[in-house]
């Protein structure tokens, strides 16, 4: 047989999905492992920008990098004094737009050429059914404003196609929402979110 250990490679889907996390628990989360790319870093700026607390330092024990983060729990983003730019990170603007649309605060995103230029309707339309609104370029593009509900509604949303970045975008939102969501898949897609949760 064969025994012994491996050490996966970070995974970015999961990096932004950790750090969100963090940010919504109470206290102090330490993370080890996180993909520490473009993409990944512009989530962790954006939670900066609301309020949470992210330090990067490294354990020489281990000989890791370690994220520490601050969590505020579930109520306690602030509203962001500038633009969130995403960079390249459909995932980043898709989840965060999620996150911030059950909260009384206004978010302002952008990105780069290539991502302002991929369509973000998808996000939009469960965001306009639990009470949240958005102005967008041709009403699918970056750079687009969420304004988020006073008093969030609980949806049946079911999905057209499968994604798990909406699915997420609702999971994050449905946090602060009284009462129950459901999300309807056409077929199942990464549950990184729902595990993590």
């Amino acid at each position: 047989s064969l025994k012994g250990e491996i050490e996966i490679a970070p995974d970015k889907s999961i990096s932004h999905r950790s750090l969100i996390f963090a940010a919504l628990g109470y206290g102090e989360s330490k993370i080890t492992g996180i993909l520490e790319g473009h993409d990944v870093l512009r989530t962790a700026h954006a939670l900066e920008l609301m309020g949470i607390e992210i330090e990067r330092g490294f354990d020489d024990k281990i000989n890791k990098p370690v994220w520490t983060v601050q969590g505020r729990g579930v109520f306690g983003l602030s509203e962001s004094e500038d633009i969130l730019d995403m960079g390249n990170s459909g995932t980043a603007a898709r989840l965060l737009a999620g996150l911030v649309s059950s909260r009384n605060i206004t978010s302002t995103f952008t990105g780069d050429d290539s991502l302002r230029g991929r369509p973000m309707k998808r996000i939009f339309d469960p965001i306009k059914e639990i009470g949240g609104q958005v102005t967008a370029r041709d009403d699918n593009y970056m750079p687009f404003t969420v304004i988020g509900a006073k008093n969030p509604l609980p949806i049946d949303y079911e999905m057209k196609i499968a994604s798990a970045q909406v699915k997420s975008a609702i999971l994050l939102a449905a946090l602060n929402i009284p009462g129950q969501t459901t999300i309807i898949e056409p077929k199942k897609c990464r549950d990184h979110t729902e595990i993590m949760m």
